[in-house]
């Protein structure tokens, strides 16, 4: 199969690191649409890798990588998506073995 690569902010991005942070947002868009689904299913991925803006390819402190668990459709309010509520894909991080 293949893998979900998703680079993040760093503030996020350690937040994933210690925990805090258990899903990353992205919003229902074509785009995000095309890559997470396939029909009106989920799409299979193996791993989620998450880096810490867009690394050198050896620098794996700037690399989270975990089995892909798939996600979940919500509605939420986050100052980057502006003051509505917006539907978003929220990817599940899971840093437990």
């Amino acid at each position: 199969m293949s893998d979900l690569q998703l680079a993040v902010k760093g503030v996020y991005f350690d937040a994933m690191q210690t925990g805090e942070k258990v899903e990353e947002y992205r919003l229902v868009s074509p785009y995000w649409i095309n890559r997470l689904m396939s029909g009106f299913k989920q799409r299979n991925y193996d791993r989620l890798i998450i880096t810490r803006g867009y690394p050198k390819r050896d620098d794996l402190s700037k690399r989270i990588v975990v089995p892909y668990n798939g996600y979940e459709i919500k509605f939420i309010t986050h100052e980057h998506f502006g003051p509505d509520p917006v539907k978003v894909f929220a990817i599940k991080i899971n840093l437990q073995p």
